[in-house]
């Protein structure tokens, strides 16, 4: 292909995350997950009770280590797998599971620390929802940026407060805008998650989501799939016939139309989801996430289209 996207060197037409990683610190750079044992808002009745309808026991840390265990035994356990596979390789560890900013100041504060110290770090992650950041947290995490490059990952998933409600979010559109600001007034790197195929949401909905946001100019973005997990509420909705899950080309049509209207700038930190294979119930073509990810390519390229064409 010509080269008629700026932020490639291969086939693909976004810009992905491995492209930024590459660039940015000359080599192959991994995300270790960490599960510190956070709870969430509106799991603890703070909020709401049982969380999210789509989210698992272990808090969207599937693939995150065991809370058991030390903070620095999950990630020497993960660093050494990966670096079989990518030798010299460098680390970004990303406290993943539940709301990393729901706990005492005093709790964040220590745990981030000791990540700065981890061996072949060279970033910090720190996934959480906007309405769990005040201004006493946006300045630690401030101060936090100033030793080590971070980034905080912001759960939004939908820009519809109906859709939130629905899902048992337990926070609107407003309190995400102001978490975000807290963050961007202190020049703190931010990715915004939003999922596709939330219950009772049009293709128009997803694709305004998508824009809404990309026009706010975060760091990067994370376009999820939405897949049913057992035992969870949305399960049950889905059994019952009061949620459905994307087909495979429905999907890669959303996902290309949302990449046509994020900016070139922002940085796609992923395109889809995958569940874990023996508590996922649907859809099952999900598991096949590199198959996912070529039909978007393709689709790309039929359009002739890359990331941001309908921003310029």
């Amino acid at each position: 292909m010509d080269k008629i996207f700026k932020y490639s060197d291969d086939n693909k037409r976004y810009h992905t995350y491995n492209y930024y990683l590459r660039h940015k610190y000359g080599g192959k750079v991994f995300k270790v997950p960490l599960n510190a044992d956070f709870s969430c808002p509106n799991r603890d009745g703070t909020k709401g009770i049982g969380g999210c309808t789509y989210c698992s026991g272990k808090m969207s840390g599937d693939y995150a280590g065991d809370p058991l265990k030390s903070i620095e035994k999950q990630y020497e356990e993960v660093r050494q797998i990966l670096l079989k596979k990518w030798d010299n390789a460098k680390c970004i560890p990303y406290f993943q599971a539940g709301t990393n900013t729901y706990a005492p100041l005093k709790t964040q504060k220590a745990l981030f620390e000791k990540a700065l110290t981890l061996k072949d770090a060279v970033g910090l992650n720190i996934s959480t929802r906007a309405d769990c950041i005040n201004e006493e947290i946006a300045d630690m995490l401030y101060d936090i940026s100033k030793k080590i490059d971070l980034e905080v990952e912001l759960g939004l998933q939908t820009i519809y407060d109906s859709t939130a409600e629905r899902i048992n979010r337990c926070h609107t559109y407003n309190d995400f805008l102001k978490g975000y600001g807290m963050l961007c007034n202190r020049g703190i790197d931010i990715c915004v998650h939003i999922i596709n195929g939330l219950p009772g949401e049009t293709k128009d909905m997803m694709i305004n989501t998508a824009q809404t946001v990309g026009s706010l100019n975060p760091h990067s973005m994370k376009i999820h799939l939405l897949y049913i997990i057992k035992g969870t509420k949305m399960h049950e909705q889905f059994l019952n016939g009061e949620v459905r899950a994307l087909e495979r080309n429905e999907y890669v049509q959303i996902v290309c139309d949302q990449l046509e209207r994020i900016p070139k700038e922002t940085v796609i930190g992923r395109v889809t989801g995958d569940g874990v294979k023996e508590d996922l119930a649907a859809p099952l073509w999900s598991l096949k996430k590199f198959c996912v990810m070529n039909e978007i390519d393709k689709e790309m390229a039929r359009r002739n289209s890359y990331q941001g064409i309908l921003v310029e």
